[in-house]
């Protein structure tokens, strides 16, 4: 009898935890779109809702360590809205969410930029973090 309500109690719990991981990761698929779609109107503050607004904030890409929000978004101008600069289109790939534990995710996948004269695509790992505001990014690190 023990075993049986044991399995009863195991089962439900599963089945919130499956629900609730299910929410999760379209959650933080909606703020990979909205980072998309964002980028792709051309507006860079829109598309940094998407990180974590804080100094703690870490980026990393090629042989180059970022920290915090203000220098990503300054990063980004730089490389993508500087002088004659282009953005192009963004469209991510390949994803992949895991669950590390009810606040935090791990998020994999494949960026894509279509630009007049060039194509660039890379790879990404995401560390993503459930605060009060919702999930954010907490440290990406980008190949090129």
């Amino acid at each position: 009898m023990r075993l049986w309500l044991s399995l009863c109690v195991f089962a439900a719990v599963a089945t919130v935890s499956s629900g609730q991981e299910a929410d999760a990761r379209k959650d933080i698929q909606k703020v990979l779109d909205d980072q998309a779609a964002a980028w792709n109107k051309g507006d860079l503050p829109a598309f940094m809702q998407g990180y974590w607004q804080s100094p703690k904030l870490s980026f990393f890409s090629g042989n180059t360590k970022t920290a915090g929000w203000q220098q990503t978004l300054e990063r980004y101008q730089k490389r993508y809205q500087h002088e004659d600069k282009e953005m192009g289109k963004l469209a991510f790939r390949e994803i992949s969410i895991e669950l590390l534990s009810a606040d935090h995710a791990l998020v994999k996948g494949r960026y894509l930029l279509t630009m007049k004269n060039e194509s660039p695509t890379g790879i990404f790992t995401l560390i993503v973090k459930k605060l009060p505001v919702g999930w954010r990014i907490i440290h990406d690190h980008t190949s090129n």
